[in-house]
């Protein structure tokens, strides 16, 4: 079935109160080599990860981009208020609520967080979706958590909520998957090939920092829609330098100052080539699925989330409209939290 619904933007948050005993976080130690689906093994690899909630809630997974880390929203007394990613979307009284749901997430590998990654410009080998499914199995077995119920990725975090379908389908009640498919379409791995070229310029160059500002501007450039650009940037252009700067070059750099301030260039090349190696036999996942998607995302078109579902044995999509485009998620409209709250929605 395919709902089309019109979302509206939810209000800024601020960093949630949140009973302290109920927040465990750690990072755990793998005693034995985890062998990567690419084919490389990791010793002493490490594991960063969150989990927040009553102790006898019903447990949900909750995964972002490659952005993304464990801590979805912002805790008073433990982080500052801009810690959280989808503090929109996770939290109390939200639509994935702490108060009544146990939420995990962790640190990808091969990312920014504490979960292992390249650090000081030193080889990292590929990284899949399933290694990171690979990550949350031994987390849930570490928390002695048995079965889920509920896993809600978005973007990159909806690929790997698939692979963990794929894989350990008794280990998880439902999928939910934001914006994400069985496989990446070439015309977003044409985009994303041209990101890393400019951060592996960048770094070639002694400019590593630069060359992930360019990736990261080019990359915003994909993920709203042409509709928000036109309807948002109607200012002329200033004279600066001897050229023109256009309004929406400034937004665009700014950006991707911003994002080269927070993250490392290495780590980004290495999850933005996991997103274009993922591939999942769609077939394969028996759990149910909760598929949505966002009718002006140039990046997952909705052909492809149709033509995923039509494979999947039990899928559900909705076909949400949006001027965020691919960033949809992340914007927190009302609507959209609505039914990520019916999809979780249980007797507590």
């Amino acid at each position: 079935m395919v709902a089309v619904e019109s979302l509206a933007a939810a209000p800024a948050v601020r960093a949630a109160a949140v009973d302290l005993s109920r927040v465990r976080e750690g990072v755990l130690e793998c005693a034995e080599p985890v062998a990567l689906h690419h084919g490389a093994e990791l010793s002493g690899l490490r594991i960063g990860w969150r989990l927040v909630g009553p102790r006898e809630a019903p447990g949900v997974v909750v995964l972002g981009g490659i952005s993304a880390h464990r801590r979805g929203f912002a805790i008073d007394g433990l982080d500052d208020s801009t810690a959280g990613w989808w503090p929109r979307m996770v939290g109390p009284g939200e639509a994935i609520d702490a108060a009544r749901l146990r939420i995990l997430s962790f640190d990808y590998l091969g990312g920014s967080g504490d979960t292992d990654g390249p650090r000081d410009g030193g080889a990292f080998p590929a990284v899949s979706t399933r290694d990171q499914a690979e990550l949350l199995r031994r987390l849930l077995d570490h928390l002695g958590i048995r079965t889920l119920h509920a896993i809600v990725g978005a973007s990159y975090g909806g690929m790997v909520a698939l692979a963990f379908g794929e894989r350990h389908p008794e280990r998880v009640s439902r999928l939910m998957v934001i914006s994400a498919a069985d496989r990446a379409h070439p015309m977003a791995t044409a985009w994303r090939s041209l990101q890393r070229r400019l951060v592996r310029f960048g770094i070639e160059s002694g400019q590593p920092a630069r060359g992930l500002e360019l990736a990261r501007a080019l990359a915003m450039a994909t993920y709203r829609s042409p509709e928000e650009f036109a309807a948002r940037f109607t200012a002329e252009p200033r004279e600066q330098g001897g050229r023109f700067v256009f309004p929406v070059e400034d937004y665009l750099m700014a950006r991707g100052e911003d994002y080269a301030r927070r993250y490392r260039p290495d780590a980004f090349l290495v999850l933005s080539e996991s997103i274009d190696l993922h591939a999942v036999d769609a077939s394969r996942i028996a759990v149910p699925v909760t598929a949505v998607g966002i009718r002006e995302d140039q990046l997952v078109p909705r052909c492809d989330m149709q033509t995923m579902c039509a494979r999947l044995p039990r899928a559900q999509l909705h076909e949400l409209s949006s001027l965020y485009g691919h960033d949809t998620f992340l914007k927190g409209p009302a609507d959209l939290g609505n039914l990520v709250a019916q999809t979780l929605e249980v007797n507590t």
